[in-house]
C-alpha cells in the first residue's frame, strides 16, 4: 500500500482484529510476581511493599484503576497475605478486577486510609514505598512511626524484565499499531487536517482491537521539528514531511511507533537527515545485548550523529532527548536509553529506539520501533522503516 491512494471509509472497512488474540496474564504469573517482589523487598532491607494505584498495582494485582484522591493500595508483607486498602463503596468493583487472593481492609469516606495502612503494617518493620505514592500520604504514614524506604528497586526490579506472556502482549499491540500506521498513510491527501488523521487512527485502533489510541501525534511540515508537535491543527500540503507517532494497548501493554515520510517530493537535505536518523536507529539496535549498560545504546546513536556533523550532546541540529525508554504497562518506564543510566541490559527488557534528529524551526525526523533484549542481542518487535518514500516496505 502506498501513500495517499485510498480513503478513510475504505481503510476502516478493511481492518479486522487478529484471528487469534493474545491471552491475558494468568493467575500463576501474578503469584510469581508477588514472590519476586517479596524477595526483592527483603533484599532491600524492608519487610513490606506498599504499591500505589496505577500501572504497578495492575502489574501485581490485575486491578487496572488510575489514581484518584482516594487511596487504593496494596500492602505486600514479605511474610503473610497481601492486603488491599480500598474505599468500602468500591468493594464490588475491586473484587471483580482483583486477580490475587488478598485480605480487604476497607475504609468509609470519613475515615483515614493511611491509618488502615499503618495498622496493617504494624509489626512488619520497614516499608518499601512505591515512588508514585503521594508525598502527603507517605509523610502521614511516617508520622505514625513507620520506617519507610524507597521501593523503586523492588518495583523496577520486577517490572523491567518482561515474561513471555508480556512480550506477546507487547508484540500484538505493536503489530496492530504498525498496521494502523500503514492505513493512515493511505488516506493522506492534500489539504487533509492533522485532526482528521488523528480521528481515523483512533477509529482504526478500535477496529483492530486495540481499544482506541492511547495517544496520537500527527505533524506536518515545520511542526515535525517539535518532538511533541504544536498546539494548532495543520493542513497537509503537497511535497511536505509527515510524522505520525501513536500507540494502543493490549491487556494494558503499550505500543508506541513513529513513522516519518515524504508526502510528494521533499528536499535532498531532508533525505540526507532521514538517512542519518535511519543509521542512528540501526546503530542503537546493534549495540544492544545482555550486560551492556543502557547508556551505551544512547552513545551508539549519538556517535552516528556526531560523525555526520550533528550535535554533539543535546545540541541542535541533532538529538535533543534520550534515544529510548523502557515500555510495558507504562508507556515510559525504567530503564532508559540515556547517558548516565548504567543499568545492564537483561533478556526480557523492552525499549523504544527513537534517536530523533531535529533541525530547529524547519523539520524533524523520528523513526521509532521497539526491541526486546534476547540471550544473544536484541530482536525487533516491528521492522524499521526502509526509506523516506516507502514507510512500510
Amino acid at each position: 500500500m502506498t501513500i495517499g491512494t485510498s480513503d478513510a471509509a475504505t481503510e476502516l472497512a478493511a481492518i479486522a482484529p487478529p484471528s487469534t488474540r493474545v491471552p491475558a496474564i494468568v493467575a500463576a504469573e501474578y503469584a510469581s510476581r508477588l514472590d519476586r517482589a517479596r524477595a526483592l523487598t527483603a533484599a532491600a532491607g524492608a519487610r513490606a511493599l506498599l504499591v500505589h494505584t496505577g500501572a504497578s498495582l495492575r502489574y501485581f494485582t490485575g486491578v487496572p484503576w488510575g489514581a484518584t484522591e482516594r487511596m487504593v493500595a496494596l500492602l505486600l508483607p514479605v511474610a503473610g497475605e497481601p492486603v488491599m486498602i480500598c474505599p468500602r463503596f468500591e468493594r464490588g468493583s475491586l473484587e471483580a478486577d482483583l486477580t490475587i487472593a488478598a485480605e480487604l481492609r476497607l475504609w468509609e469516606e470519613d475515615e483515614d486510609p493511611v491509618a488502615l495502612v499503618a495498622d496493617a503494617a504494624r509489626g512488619c518493620g520497614p516499608i518499601a514505598v512505591d515512588p508514585l505514592m503521594p508525598f502527603a500520604w507517605t509523610e502521614r504514614l511516617r508520622a505514625t512511626g513507620a520506617a519507610l524506604i524507597d521501593g523503586t528497586p523492588v518495583i523496577d526490579g520486577c517490572r523491567m524484565i518482561k515474561s513471555a506472556a508480556e512480550l506477546a502482549c507487547l508484540a500484538e499491540a505493536k503489530a496492530m499499531t504498525l498496521e494502523v500506521q500503514r492505513r493512515a498513510a493511505a488516506i493522506l491527501r492534500t489539504g487533509i487536517a492533522a485532526s482528521e488523521v488523528t480521528r481515523f487512527i483512533d477509529a482504526a485502533h478500535h477496529a483492530i482491537g486495540g481499544g482506541g489510541s492511547f495517544f496520537c501525534a500527527v505533524q506536518f511540515g515545520r511542526a515535525t521539528a517539535f518532538p511533541h508537535g504544536l498546539p494548532s491543527d495543520q493542513l497537509l500540503a503537497e511535497d511536505e514531511l509527515v510524522l505520525v507517532d501513536t500507540g494502543c494497548r493490549v491487556h494494558g501493554y503499550h505500543s508506541d511507533i513513529t513513522r516519518t515520510y515524504a508526502f510528494g517530493t521533499v528536499a535532498q537535505e531532508v533525505h540526507d537527515i532521514w538517512d542519518i536518523e535511519h543509521a542512528a536507529q540501526a546503530a542503537a539496535f546493534a549495540a544492544a545485548a545482555p550486560g551492556v549498560p543502557c547508556a551505551a545504546i544512547d552513545d551508539a546513536a549519538r556517535a552516528v550523529l556526531v560523525g555526520a556533523g550533528l550535535g554533539p550532546d543535546y545540541r541542535l541540529p541533532g538529538l535533543s532527548h534520550r534515544t529510548g525508554h523502557g515500555i510495558g504497562l507504562s508507556i515510559h518506564e525504567s530503564p532508559n536509553l540515556v547517558r548516565g543510566d548504567r543499568t545492564p541490559m537483561v533478556p526480557g527488557m523492552c525499549f523504544s529506539n527513537e534517536p530523533m534528529i531535529v533541525v530547529p524551526g524547519r523539520f524533524g525526523i523520528r523513526l521509532e520501533d521497539h526491541f526486546h533484549v534476547t540471550d544473544t542481542g536484541a530482536a525487533w518487535f516491528t521492522e524499521p522503516q526502509p526509506s523516506i518514500d516507502r514507510p512500510f516496505g
